[in-house]
């Protein structure tokens, strides 16, 4: 069964508001990177994770190609994706309370491998999403849908957690890959938000009111984003209309 996590969205977080990991003391924290760093065990799950990556960006890459011949449009604008470095994988470890080894991380952490795919339009966020859930090699994990249910600071995606096969010499391994899908304006405005968090010396009083336009910024995007679709819809009806009047006058 597919598990879908909603938000409660009435409270106003701080500007700096982030997960809550905590911070893992200078000396250990730079031991931990160097022991992951240098580890042959850390470096081929690494390559395993970025394999994985690479195998879901194919997947979305193959649909974006298909729409573009099938319906003469690229539902995609474009495919980003990194591996969570080091010090992140250590914290997450440390706020679990695990091990700091390669089978902790593989069996309890679901975001090591990240592939953000940004699109135009908000229905092609559930279109693309919708095709890779039906790809009968990759299993859904996980959704979390920001964009009916937008985080409290205004934050808006979809997030998808899936597990995909990839076949490496020793044999085949399910390897789990966190996607996001968001529209350019998503993007726009969750960059500029993660940006303005990491601002140092900001007065409490103006954090909260930075807070607050973020979020008043993040409804007028989200706005902007429906307006849009129902333009490109009003476009397409017209299209299509045309499109069946030739088609009577040539008969």
């Amino acid at each position: 069964m597919i598990s879908v996590e909603t938000q409660d969205n009435t409270q106003l977080p701080s500007l700096r508001e982030k997960e809550d990991i905590p911070a893992i003391k200078g000396d250990i924290m730079e031991e931990l990177k160097i022991l992951m760093q240098h580890s042959q065990a850390f470096q081929e799950m690494q390559m395993m994770y970025a394999c994985a990556i690479r195998e879901v960006r194919t997947k979305a890459e193959v649909l974006n190609d298909e729409m573009s011949v099938r319906y003469h449009r690229n539902p995609i604008s474009s495919i980003s994706s990194r591996v969570k470095k080091p010090e992140s994988i250590a914290q997450k470890l440390y706020k679990k309370g695990l091990p700091f080894t390669v089978e902790a991380i593989m069996a309890n952490l679901s975001d090591v491998a990240g592939v953000r795919i940004i699109c135009e339009f908000i229905d092609d966020i559930y279109t693309i999403a919708a095709m890779l859930a039906m790809q009968d090699d990759l299993k859904l994990i996980k959704i979390k849908d920001y964009i009916k249910y937008p985080k409290p600071n205004g934050y808006r995606s979809y997030h998808m957690i899936v597990e995909i096969p990839v076949f490496f010499s020793k044999g085949k391994t399910p390897m789990r890959v966190e996607i996001q899908i968001r529209t350019i304006a998503m993007d726009f405005w969750a960059s500029l938000d993660h940006e303005l968090k990491y601002k140092k010396n900001i007065d409490p009083q103006d954090e909260e009111m930075i807070a607050a336009e973020l979020l008043s910024c993040a409804d007028r995007i989200a706005e902007t984003d429906t307006i849009m679709q129902q333009i490109r819809m009003k476009l397409d009806a017209v299209e299509e209309n045309k499109v069946k009047s030739e088609i009577v006058i040539q008969e």
